[in-house]
Order: structure tokens, then C-alpha cells, then sequence
């Protein structure tokens, strides 16, 4: 179990929760998980997941690679808020496992009574102590969720999280895990990554939003995601202003993603003119389906890798953990 604090591991501190458990006062929490599995704890941060990034993401990724062939699955508690970035971007940074690497937190401390964190820390023990687990996950609420798939869409209820466009993989019943979708054991080792360009933006639009933030962006990031409205476009407010930045923009030899605010089905930028044109513009990647949440861990990725557009617009739509179709 790798400990990284969050609302399950959180007291009081008189100024708001604020995480104060450590990995062995959480698991004492819940006894039975010794009954079907042994656990060796660490805990390489403590802290609110509001305040956990890129560092942290290769941080654990690099323990579970230095501890991959002395245990049979990982169990990360985390706090609820970024926990779908980080799976998502341990999907891409630890590909191809054939051991579970499962992420799990709670909505109230551990430490509080009747609450949704015993529940959820017993249930990520039980799918990762599983033959049939594989790959990054999020178990939370009796879900078992792709990590790539993974969004937080409630922030106080016990069903926190949603797989996006995509089936739950498994519900835990009775501690059980029970599959809607049986998955390929992987072969031959896992592929780890230790890199991540967190040089990029995510640029939400609005009705108004003045396109003179793309000279600010041009020498700030690499990458840029765009949040468009509904299936994907730009507005010209009659001076086509946007259109001229954006292909500026890419002229630098920046790389441009275009998603949806919109949470389901994706964008389809082909639909409407306000797309087309968008697509004219040059070379921009469309998200269709993905989450923001992995475009943004994907993107990161993709530009530790390589730079050359050619090869950036290869990786971005080879699926991984079928986190775009």
C-alpha cells in the first residue's frame, strides 16, 4: 500500500480537514484485510490531493517500478479531487501491467465513524488481491473503474466517481469483485516511463475571451488543450482573431489538442464550420472521447517522448487502456 494522504487519511486540524493519518493507522482501520492478503506499507507524502502534480505522479510510478517484481498488485490511497489525473497519468507512465495498480480514497476520513473509507479501502484490497486484476484502476463505491476512464462528477456523495463514455470494468460485491468486462492478462514485462513535459495549458473557452491569450501561451507551454464548446470549434466574433492566433500558434511548432467542455460523447469537430475551420488551421489533435483529465496526462507524456509533430500525432491516437476511440 503506497500512502499519499487525502480526505481518507485526514483529522481535524482545526482549520479544516487536513490529512494527519499514517498508512499503518489506516489499514489498522481495517482489520480484515489481513484475512486474504499480507500488506507492506510506505507512505512517500502526506498531503491533501489538491496539492499533488507531476512530481508526484512519477514518484509513484517510480516506486512501483522499483518494487514491481516483489509484489503481486499496489494499492495508492489518495484523496479524491486529483485522483482521476493521476490515474490517468499512471496509465501512461506504467503501461502494460499485468499486476493491478489500484487507486482508492474516500468523501469522510477513515478516522470518522460510518463512513465510505473502510468500505473503499477493503474493496481496492480485494480487486487487487484478484486473479482477474490487471492494469490501473480506480476502485471506489463498489466501481471498479479504468484508470484512463476515471472522473470525479460529485463532490460530496459516496458515488464520487464516473467511468466516462466507457463500462464500469467490475462492481465489488460481498468483497468480491464481480467482471462486466473480462480482461486480457498482459504478457512480458510492464513499460515504464520517467518523464513528463508539464509545459502545457488547458485553455477553457468562454463566450468573450479575448484570442490575444495565445501571445501569453505562445511562450509559456508546449502544448495547449483546448475546451471548446459542444462538438468542437472557434468563434470568429467577425474578425476570424482566433483563427489567425491558432495558426500562429502552430507555426511555433507548438502542439494543439481540441476537447469539449462537454463531459460525454466527445467533440466531432467535422460537424459544424466553426470545427472545419478549426481543423484548417494546421495540425491540431482532436481529444474526441478522451477525459480531460487523460488528455491532459497523455499530452504530457506524448512531449517527454518526442517533439516531432509527426510522431506526437502517431502517439496521441494509439490507444492506451482504450483512453481514445
Amino acid at each position: 500500500m503506497i500512502a499519499t494522504g487525502g480526505t481518507i487519511a485526514s483529522k481535524n486540524s482545526g482549520a479544516g480537514l487536513a490529512p494527519a493519518l499514517t498508512s499503518s493507522e489506516l489499514l489498522a482501520c481495517v482489520p480484515e484485510i489481513a484475512r486474504f492478503c499480507d500488506v507492506t506499507e510506505m507512505q512517500p507524502f502526506n498531503l491533501d490531493s489538491t496539492n499533488i502534480y507531476y512530481t508526484h505522479w512519477l514518484k509513484l510510478a517510480q516506486i512501483v517500478e522499483e518494487n514491481y517484481a516483489a509484489y503481486d498488485g499496489f494499492v495508492v490511497t489518495h484523496g479524491t479531487d486529483t485522483m482521476a489525473y493521476t490515474a490517468a497519468a499512471l496509465s501512461y507512465l506504467i503501461q502494460g501491467s499485468f499486476k493491478p495498480i489500484v487507486l482508492t480514497g474516500s468523501q469522510k476520513s477513515v478516522y470518522l465513524r460510518d463512513t465510505d473509507a473502510r468500505r473503499n479501502l477493503a474493496d481496492a484490497f480485494a480487486y487487487c488481491a484478484d486473479d482477474g486484476a490487471a492494469g490501473v484502476k480506480v476502485v471506489f463505491d463498489g466501481n471498479v473503474i479504468l484508470g484512463t476512464r476515471a472522473k470525479k462528477t460529485r463532490t460530496r456523495s459516496y458515488n464520487a466517481f464516473s467511468s466516462v463514455d466507457f463500462p464500469e470494468v467490475a462492481v465489488l460485491r460481498d468483497g468480491k469483485p464481480v467482471y462486466y468486462i473480462a480482461e486480457e492478462k498482459k504478457e512480458g514485462a510492464p513499460r515504464f516511463y520517467r518523464s513528463l513535459d508539464h509545459r502545457i495549458f488547458v485553455l477553457k473557452m468562454f463566450p468573450g475571451l479575448d484570442a490575444g491569450i495565445f501571445d501569453y501561451l505562445s511562450g509559456h507551454c508546449d502544448g495547449l488543450i483546448l475546451e471548446t464548446f459542444g462538438s468542437g470549434g472557434l468563434p470568429n466574433y467577425a474578425n476570424d482573431e482566433f483563427f489567425l492566433r491558432l495558426k500562429d500558434f502552430l507555426a511555433r511548432g507548438k502542439t494543439v489538442v481540441v476537447s469539449t467542455q462537454v463531459e460525454r460523447e466527445g467533440s466531432a469537430l467535422e460537424s459544424y464550420e466553426v470545427g472545419r475551420r478549426l481543423m484548417e488551421c494546421g495540425r491540431v489533435l482532436e481529444a474526441r472521447n478522451m477525459t480531460l483529465e487523460c488528455a491532459v496526462a497523455k499530452l504530457m507524456w506524448i512531449l517527454a517522448q518526442s517533439k516531432r509533430q509527426s510522431e506526437i500525432e502517431k502517439l496521441f491516437y494509439t490507444p492506451v487502456e482504450r483512453d481514445i476511440f
